[in-house]
């Protein structure tokens, strides 16, 4: 019998425009000023997220001295090399390259994939979500529409999240159908990732790419909080086709603002029954001696080439996903 599992999954025709893209992602980058960077992939240090797991390898693998008892983590994301040579004076930078997330396999997801991130000094959101919509226009030849969270979530639901209470969400997600009871969680953030996913997201980006900017306060992860009384988070995402394709922060400079998300996520993780990872890094040590004021944001190559090409599954824009790897 013929072994066909040597055999890419992605068509040469979607390798080659990959390509396209990957070149036109420097070049876009390049006329801006900014510097291409390599950071590890392996590393000490990882970025601790309720929601992402990274995939972990013993330090003794390594066969060095002082790693027998240190575990390593495969990135899933280059931001906290990113941010430290921010703090080391870089200016404008990007890393393109694959990262790594541990349990995810499916219809848009491969444990190893190709993310584009970039940071820039002296951006605030406004800038960055400019930015964000230069590079979209510049790829996809296509202005993208920019909203708020909470009118968008309003358009689509009839709910406005700045003032809805748990009981209103619980109630919408039952009458639409979203397979949870009303007593399903009493985190109102579940809630509104809930509805958000199943019933805003596959809306979005349809006719043109949208930009969703200010989220809740409650989902800054690594963004700051809006100067007006602290609503909500300067935090914006892509999505194309109803895919999510992009993140970005107006970043936290504040290393014990920092330590005091961490310790939340790391509650949150630890009722879900997974492990804590590493609290202290070298990215807290480069917040304190100074992190300049910027904006970054972090988009999953991959996901844009399958929404671009109207592909139905991550692997048909990969050349080699995990199980012919």
């Amino acid at each position: 019998m013929d072994d066909k599992n040597w055999r890419p999954t992605s068509s040469l025709e979607a390798l080659g425009f990959r390509s396209e893209i990957l070149w036109k992602m420097r070049s876009f980058f390049h006329n801006a000023g900014f510097w291409e960077v390599q950071t590890p992939i392996l590393s000490r240090d990882t970025v601790i997220d309720r929601h992402i797991d990274p995939i972990v390898l013993p330090g003794a693998s390594l066969a060095l001295a002082g790693f027998h008892d240190q575990p390593l983590f495969l990135q899933t994301s280059p931001e906290f090399a990113l941010k430290r040579l921010l703090a080391a004076g870089a200016q404008a930078i990007y890393q393109l390259g694959p990262v790594f997330r541990a349990g995810e396999r499916g219809q848009f997801h491969n444990p190893e994939f190709t993310m584009l991130e970039w940071y820039r000094v002296g951006d605030g959101l406004e800038q960055a979500v400019e930015f964000l919509s230069q590079l979209v226009a510049h790829l996809v030849d296509q202005q993208p529409e920019i909203v708020t969270y909470r009118a968008v979530f309003e358009r689509h639901t009839g709910i406005d999240p700045a003032v809805a209470e748990q009981g209103e969400l619980a109630e919408f997600a039952s009458s639409n159908d979203l397979g949870v009871s009303t007593d399903w969680t009493d985190d109102q953030d579940a809630w509104f990732d809930l509805i958000f996913s199943e019933i805003v997201q596959p809306q979005l980006g349809i006719a043109a790419p949208t930009v969703v900017t200010h989220y809740p306060a409650s989902q800054a992860a690594l963004a700051r909080l809006s100067s007006d009384a602290q609503s909500c988070a300067e935090r914006f995402e892509l999505f194309i086709q109803g895919i999510e394709l992009a993140n970005g922060y107006h970043e936290l400079l504040d290393p014990s603002e920092l330590e005091r998300r961490n310790l939340t996520v790391q509650a949150q993780r630890m009722s879900d029954g997974k492990p804590p990872l590493p609290g202290s890094s070298h990215l807290l040590n480069a917040m304190r001696s100074g992190l300049p004021a910027c904006s970054g944001c972090a988009l999953g190559v991959d996901r844009l080439i399958l929404a671009l090409l109207g592909a139905n599954n991550i692997d048909n824009v990969l050349t080699f996903p995990i199980e012919r790897a």
